[in-house]
């Protein structure tokens, strides 16, 4: 027995698709069938990599008793939070602004127009948790439909004008925020940030990438020291932590406790770039080896696991997975990547065993003790609880043979857990995500000096031009999965996409990047700009399916990814520069005017959008390549982190800027003013300084 989602690409829709549960994919045939019938809507949003959505599927809807009431009552519709983030946002504001909180899955009540009267996340199929049971919800509201219409349909109506009002952002004005905005974050970063263990805010502990961003940038443009340390203390306490996958690479959703121990298993694409980039930029203001070694760890995770064969970056891996291969649906949280001493013991051999197991803080019980949910009985979560000059010292070794003891080990291990039952993983390639991982091969290539790297960019780019660009509408998809390409993109593929071909462009300098990231961003101008108050819509006025929205959103709140509007003001600032063009410059400052009270009131939600700030406020720097390219005259550019500089092609530009000699020549030109061209390295290097 299958439902409608059989039809659907979404691995996470078609992980429902034999419910009992008579779904619908959000869209008229759903809306029709409630308007005609008289029924609200029950919308489940979830994702396929989601620990809680799968649970609630086993509870409630696999249970034929729970089914026959939600299709009695209710239009059940299933919503893909990754491929309708459009969706998600909009009842997502609902559900946080009525509960106080908000995740995944998320389930809301609508009224057959589409507005939300009820909601919730995780709904156990009988009281417990001190949460109502699914079932007793379901009757609850079917009554009240039935005998309270009225008051329901008013409540919806008030809801849809509260959000309204707060997602329009109608406040711009002629004033950007200035410096006093970024103190202000960063000191609402310093109040927050745990000094022992690094990260911002206590237990669970998630990464943030946007405020790393923020604070490099903040010590940047004015010396401070302590938002340097603030986000290298962080980064090395994760990649010593159990959410950094520690022989297969890449970083899992986020902690449960401030440990940076005991980790949410799933790993996003969107953590692994943003994760990358904060490395890199960690190393490129320090030179500290170790921050090299983790990025270079998030990409062979990804070029090893997540890379389709035609060059696109997969989503998601789940959390979950068989700790048996012989009861393939008996599935626990971190199966794949757990371990007991006695399988430690017989990969690795004893006495292997027993100095990778002190390394990685093992033991012969497990070394979970706080196990609400019992799945790491006797299994050890790995971390660096040791360091190998430690370890050296307590087995009496040389420590580089104990490295490469303990190197060799992981090797072992991985070659055992390569023939475990895997997670699931959400192949679907999606254009925003994908605009992050090309941005973080592309700073990977420049940075670390890697060709690879460079070529895992390229691919990805001919994959999104390939699959999720319609030339002929001048769209960009969102979504490409098993040969089908689908949704026209919303703002943050427009953005992200575009940030990733100058990213990639300053990597190569292959002129059609350049040009087909104006493309983008002048398309986004055209499809998503409030040209009346300033910033960006999340989704199109008109086209695609708009027409299902209740409303249209400007997102600013830069969490687990930047938002659409920080992006596009970042890219449209650097555009500006590289083009000149007026109109990019014109729309960044509009965007900045827009969200100025919100930087100046609340900048910790927004430390993306501050990051465009002190763009926008630090001195403008340009360089200029002339002639032919030259790898060691590009060196001492990508030794420094210039966050604020734009690099460019001579070609791109309308004024001439000749090569000395038809040498390899730059020119470094600071608040407009370009010094004399120099031809070497050392004078580079010399005029950067």
């Amino acid at each position: 027995m299958t439902n409608r989602l059989a039809q659907e690409k979404s691995p996470y829709l078609l992980q429902h698709a034999n419910n009992p549960v008579d779904w619908y994919p959000w869209g008229e045939e759903a809306f029709e069938k409630a308007r005609r019938e008289d029924k609200p809507i029950f919308l489940s949003v979830g994702y396929a990599t989601c620990h809680w959505c799968h649970v609630m599927e086993r509870e409630s809807f696999e249970n034929d008793d729970i089914a026959r009431v939600l299709n009695q009552n209710f239009v059940p519709i299933k919503v893909d939070r990754e491929e309708r983030p459009d969706v998600d946002r909009i009842y997502m504001l609902f559900v946080q602004a009525s509960t106080g909180s908000g995740g995944w899955p998320m389930s809301v009540w609508l009224t057959p127009d589409r507005k939300p009267f009820f909601g919730g996340t995780y709904f156990p199929p009988d009281n417990r948790f001190g949460r109502p049971g699914f079932g007793v919800v379901l009757e609850r509201l079917a009554s009240a439909w039935r005998e309270d219409r009225a008051r329901v349909e008013e409540s919806g109506t008030k809801v849809i004008e509260q959000l309204r009002d707060y997602g329009g952002v109608t406040t711009g004005g002629q004033r950007i925020a200035t410096r006093e905005a970024l103190d202000h974050a960063y000191f609402g970063f310093r109040r927050i940030f745990d000094a022992k263990l690094g990260g911002f805010g206590r237990a669970p502990k998630f990464p943030r990438p946007s405020i790393y961003n923020f604070l490099l940038r903040y010590h940047e443009l004015t010396g401070t020291e302590e938002a340097l340390e603030m986000v290298l203390l962080t980064l090395r306490e994760m990649a010593k932590g159990g959410m950094h996958d520690q022989i297969g690479g890449g970083f899992h959703r986020y902690s449960v406790d401030e440990h940076w121990f005991v980790p949410h298993f799933e790993k996003m694409l969107y953590d692994q770039a943003q994760l990358a980039i904060s490395y890199l930029e960690a190393f490129q203001i320090t030179r500290d080896g170790q921050y090299a070694a983790a990025a270079r760890d998030i990409f062979e995770y990804v070029l090893r696991d997540m890379t389709d064969s035609g060059g696109g970056f997969y989503s998601a891996e789940d959390a979950d997975s068989a700790a048996d291969p012989a009861h393939p649906h008996d599935k626990g949280e971190g199966a794949f990547y757990i371990w007991t001493w006695k399988e430690l013991a017989a990969a690795l051999g004893e006495s292997d065993a027993a100095m990778f197991a002190y390394h990685h803080g093992c033991g012969e019980n497990g070394n979970v003790d706080h196990d609400p949910q019992g799945e790491f009985t006797g299994r050890n979560i790995l971390y660096q609880a040791h360091t190998v000059e430690e370890t050296a010292a307590r087995f009496g070794g040389v420590v580089d043979e104990v490295r490469a003891t303990l190197k060799r080990c992981a090797a072992k291990l991985m070659e055992v857990r390569s023939r475990r039952p895997r997670p699931l993983l959400d192949d679907k390639v999606l254009a925003s995500w994908n605009g992050l991982m090309i941005s973080a091969f592309a700073k990977g290539a420049q940075i670390l000096n890697e060709p690879r790297y460079a070529a895992a960019a390229r691919a990805a780019v001919d994959f999104l031009r390939r699959h999720l660009w319609n030339e002929s509408r001048g769209v960009l998809l969102r979504r490409h999965r098993g040969g089908d390409s689908a949704i026209d993109g919303f703002l943050d593929d427009y953005g992200f996409t575009a940030l990733a071909l100058l990213d990639l462009y300053e990597t190569t300098f292959e002129a059609q990047d350049f040009h087909w990231a104006v493309v983008l961003a002048e398309r986004a101008i055209e499809r998503f700009a409030d040209p009346e108050n300033g910033g960006f819509f999340t989704t199109a006025a008109t086209g695609g399916d708009t027409a299902s929205l209740i409303l249209r959103l400007k997102d600013d709140y830069d969490g687990a990814e930047p938002s659409g509007n920080s992006a596009m003001a970042l890219l449209l600032l650097r555009l500006s520069r590289m083009t000149d063009r007026e109109d990019f410059h014109a729309a960044a400052e509009r965007t900045l005017q827009a969200f100025t009270s919100r930087m100046e009131e609340g900048g910790t939600g927004l430390p993306q959008m501050l990051a465009a700030l002190s763009f926008a406020l630090a001195k403008p720097r340009e360089i200029v390549l002339a002639g032919p390219l030259s790898a060691d005259l590009l060196a001492p550019l990508r030794l420094r982190f210039m966050p604020n500089a734009v690099v460019m092609r001579a070609e791109q530009l309308t004024r001439p800027m000749p090569s000395v000699d038809e040498k390899p020549t730059a020119y470094i030109c600071e608040n407009f003013s370009c010094k004399l061209p120099v031809t070497t390295p050392e004078a580079v290097a010399e005029l950067l300084e």
